[in-house]
């Protein structure tokens, strides 16, 4: 009986040392994650307002929750694809805790250069579309995950009609390369058509293509519609050259678009959706989250703007309910 006593007390030992070993192993690993200083790489496709205020959002979220133990690599490709192709894999060799990829060829460029590294993304419009994933769920189910720059785009099309309720045919306008793109015209298109819009796309390849394209539409429509394209954006001079002369209004997917070439738009904050990634960075940085069980967050808020010094010129009168964008 003695025995087996004993027996019983050394196991209950046993599994008590075992247990505080766990629980010290455990605390050991949080002391380390919290010591570690971390290295996060961003490839971000091109410099414009958008891009921008979420690469800032993003930036300031992993500050204010890291401070000093976070450094950033922040790489901007110029527009070229290839070039995201080669920051992306330059992470990987540097052996980066995380990748931010800010817009779609960026997020393509990472998801091919590793599957081990975790991926944050944000300006992404379609997850399933940048990651051609046939059963979209909400979660990638892999290292990729993030925000999305879609809005509502049936409620966009309400926009143009409400802006300009006498236009009879509205054209599209993107570049064909940008798959998301795409996207939303495809998707746009039949709210367009419930409305009693006539619809036209205008596509272009790349930057010089742009003043011819847009020319034609402005040609063939009453008024042009601009979905979230990253060459729309890098090229809205150019566009409000050819449209503000010829009196068409132009609706934007976003507010940068809108204050660059555009007279109204239905517009997100990007600096809020970069800012949600930094803070889904630091749950998978920290807290040991998964980015492929993580669920693509969206742009929660929703403003009508409205720009009223090119309104005014194109005679277009804008609903009281809008808000006006800040000249600079």
């Amino acid at each position: 009986m003695n025995n087996l006593i004993k027996k019983i007390v050394c196991l209950a030992m046993a599994v008590v040392m075992c247990a505080f070993c766990l629980t010290s192993c455990k605390e050991e690993k949080k002391e380390e994650k919290a010591e570690k200083t971390y290295k996060v790489g961003i490839c971000q496709l091109v410099q414009h307002e958008a891009l921008d205020a979420a690469t800032k959002g993003f930036k300031e979220a992993l500050t204010k929750k890291l401070g000093k133990k976070v450094e950033f690599d922040e790489q901007n490709a110029s527009g070229e694809t290839t070039n995201c192709t080669t920051i992306c894999s330059k992470f990987v060799s540097d052996e980066a805790d995380l990748i931010m990829a800010n817009a779609t060829p960026a997020l393509t460029a990472a998801s091919q250069a590793t599957e081990n590294i975790p991926i944050i993304a944000t300006s992404i419009t379609d997850y399933a579309t940048a990651l051609d994933i046939k059963d979209w769920k909400g979660t990638t189910g892999f290292n990729v995950t993030g925000t999305s720059d879609l809005p509502p785009l049936d409620k966009q099309a309400d926009m143009v009609k409400e802006v300009c309720p006498d236009a009879k045919t509205v054209g599209i306008l993107y570049c064909s390369s940008e798959a998301n793109s795409k996207y939303q015209a495809d998707t746009i298109t039949p709210a367009f058509e419930k409305l009693g819009l006539k619809v036209k796309n205008f596509t272009f390849v790349d930057t010089k293509d742009v003043t011819d394209v847009t020319a034609q539409a402005a040609s063939e429509c009453d008024v042009i519609y601009a979905p979230t394209d990253n060459t729309v954006a890098s090229n809205g001079e150019a566009i409000n050259n050819v449209l503000e002369p010829k009196k068409v209004p132009l609706i934007a997917g976003e507010e940068g678009i809108c204050k660059a070439c555009g007279i109204a738009t239905l517009s997100i904050s990007y600096y809020d959706i970069g800012y949600k990634a930094g803070e889904m960075a630091y749950d998978i940085l920290v807290n040991g989250k998964e980015a492929g069980k993580m669920e693509v967050q969206y742009a929660k808020d929703l403003t009508k703007k409205y720009f009223a010094d090119r309104a005014k010129k194109i005679g277009i009168k804008i609903p009281s309910d809008y808000e006006a964008i800040a000249a600079e």
